[in-house]
């Protein structure tokens, strides 16, 4: 039996998200929580889609162009709920290429 490799990028590639420019779904609520009080950063790499990252001086940002709307972040961040998470209107947000 071969193994198969699967790359996570190509996968995501097939994917086309559709941007609702000025209405994002996804907002962090308060920055500072995140600077100050969350130690761990996980939405940094809870995050499928790599929406989230921690910047050199330990903010992290937030860029919602290709998120898989998973749900992932605001559960990760429950201690906190630093997370403001909505579906994306209509028409807007991920579009599955298979399914």
């Amino acid at each position: 039996m071969t193994a198969i490799t699967v790359n996570v990028e190509e996968k995501l590639f097939q994917n086309r998200y559709r941007v609702d420019a000025g209405r994002p779904h996804i907002k962090i609520k308060d920055a500072d929580i995140c600077t100050n009080e969350c130690g761990s950063k996980s939405c940094t790499f809870v995050c499928p889609a790599s929406c989230y990252k921690t910047e050199g001086n330990g903010t992290v940002t937030l860029i919602t162009d290709g998120c898989l709307e998973c749900g992932s972040c605001r559960i990760i961040c429950s201690e906190h709920m630093n997370v403001d998470w909505e579906y994306p209107r209509g028409g807007h947000g991920i579009l599955f290429k298979f399914g």
